[in-house]
């Protein structure tokens, strides 16, 4: 299953804790008689020390180079749920945000199929190795305008999916001074913070604004521990935002997907376990270089190239020249014969609104 972005590599890690924290889980003798303080009723703000655990892995998975507040922390059903709520609070019907492709190929979906909101693309193409440049985020700009579309704001994917690469200090400035010049705001969904596996390393959203000029209230973060710790089945989604109202407004609405008291308790006692958190980033970056390296590196030997990446769970990988036509058709013809001959499921680039057929993401993880 080549076509899943999911982090399988580091499981052991998460097991063997398990194993020696029994008291963690409410489903064991030993922690059983924390049953009751855990079924019953808790408010939507969640417990203190999950929002306490979730603010401090969110700042090593950073690097510790910035600190996040708890009472920020709000929670909903993954970072589906997550992404679907900023939307909720920041925008009306008929109102859109901007976003650079490729993009993530169900943003259409997690965006805009209950709030209204659309998705107005900008285009990034190979020519810069897909980076974002403020030429095409003031032509996507301008274009919605003309076409009577209030634009609410830019949300970005760094780490990318499904590039695989981060975004410098430099760009990140860039896109603050866009959006504070035009003022909209800027979603940064960070899930794939901690898959960095080599230089450059991650600058985060809070690291920027904290040397800039801008108007908090327009930052926004979306997370989760889907990617970072392999764990999407457990849906934890986090919203972090600067502006108040934002904050208590999702608190609200995350009644509708809250995170199960149960994990909350697990991961509570696991996130705060500094050793073990340190030893997990440090292993899981270590499994995801060693598997990006092999799989690459087959790929050259068989001549295929693919974006030079440093984060994530996948590859870009380049097959223009296999097209028997350099179009989004024969883009397809191709991925039936990888599919259904090869019997590799991966993903084509039309389907992340990529502008220039026969690009694939493929997943190692």
């Amino acid at each position: 299953q080549m076509g899943l972005a999911e982090n399988q590599l580091s499981f052991d890690l998460i097991e063997d804790w398990i194993r020696k924290n029994p008291k963690a889980s409410i489903c064991t003798p030993e922690g059983v008689e924390e049953l009751k303080n855990v079924a019953i009723f808790q408010d939507y703000h969640g417990f203190p020390e999950f929002r306490k655990a979730v603010a401090m892995f969110m700042s090593k998975a950073r690097g510790g180079r910035v600190t996040f507040d708890p009472n920020r922390v709000v929670m909903n059903g993954g970072a589906t749920g997550a992404n679907e709520l900023v939307m909720f609070c920041l925008a009306d019907p008929g109102d859109a945000f901007l976003v650079p492709s490729p993009y993530y190929q169900h943003f259409t979906r997690d965006l805009g199929w209950r709030t209204g909101v659309q998705i107005v693309p900008v285009d990034c193409d190979s020519s810069n190795n897909f980076q974002i440049t403020k030429e095409a985020l003031a032509a996507a700009y301008e274009k919605a305008q003309k076409n009577n579309i209030s634009v609410k704001g830019l949300i970005i994917t760094n780490p990318s999916n499904p590039l695989g690469t981060t975004l410098g200090r430099d760009t990140l400035e860039s896109l603050v001074e866009f959006i504070s010049q035009k003022n909209i705001h800027l979603v940064c969904d960070e899930i794939y913070a901690a898959t960095v596996f080599s230089s450059p390393t991650f600058t985060c959203i809070s690291e920027v604004i904290q040397n800039t000029d801008c108007n908090p209230n327009l930052i926004h973060i979306v997370y989760s521990l889907s990617k970072d710790m392999g764990l999407p089945g457990l849906r934890v989604g986090i919203v972090y935002s600067y502006n108040d109202d934002v904050v208590n407004i999702g608190r609200k609405m995350s009644s509708f997907g809250l995170v199960s008291s149960q994990t909350q308790h697990v991961l509570a006692s696991m996130l705060l376990d500094e050793e073990f958190v340190a030893r997990f980033l440090e292993t899981s970056s270590k499994r995801l270089a060693k598997r990006h390296g092999v799989f690459t590196k087959g790929l050259e030997e068989v001549g295929i190239n693919c974006l030079r990446s440093n984060a994530g769970l996948f590859c870009w990988m380049d097959l223009r020249r296999l097209l028997k036509d350099l179009t989004f058709d024969g883009e397809m013809v191709l991925w039936r014969v990888i599919v259904n001959e090869v019997r590799l499921p991966v993903s084509p680039g039309s389907s992340f609104k990529c502008v220039e057929p026969g690009w694939f993401r493929v997943c190692f993880a």
